[in-house]
């Protein structure tokens, strides 16, 4: 499983980050989870906003944190 996070590094980028690693150690996942934080890498994406996370190449969230039990949600939809 890949797991990008889109976003320069701001609070909220830090707390989706922060989430989404929580809810992969609780589910026991193992994922490949990466912050890109570059501006002209997160451009690529095509996202408007961020936070952005995506999940094995599809966009779950973007400009906003999602609660831990959401992002669980998500990410057994891949296991």
């Amino acid at each position: 499983m890949t797991i990008r996070i889109l976003g320069p590094g701001c609070m909220n980028c830090q707390r989706l980050a922060s989430e989404t690693m929580s809810a992969v150690a609780e589910l026991q996942l193992a994922a490949d989870v990466e912050h890109v934080r570059d501006p002209v890498a997160i451009s690529r994406y095509g996202v408007l906003a961020t936070p952005t996370l995506i999940i094995n190449g599809q966009i779950r969230s973007s400009g906003r944190v999602p609660s831990r039990e959401k992002i669980k949600d998500w990410l057994e939809e891949y296991r």
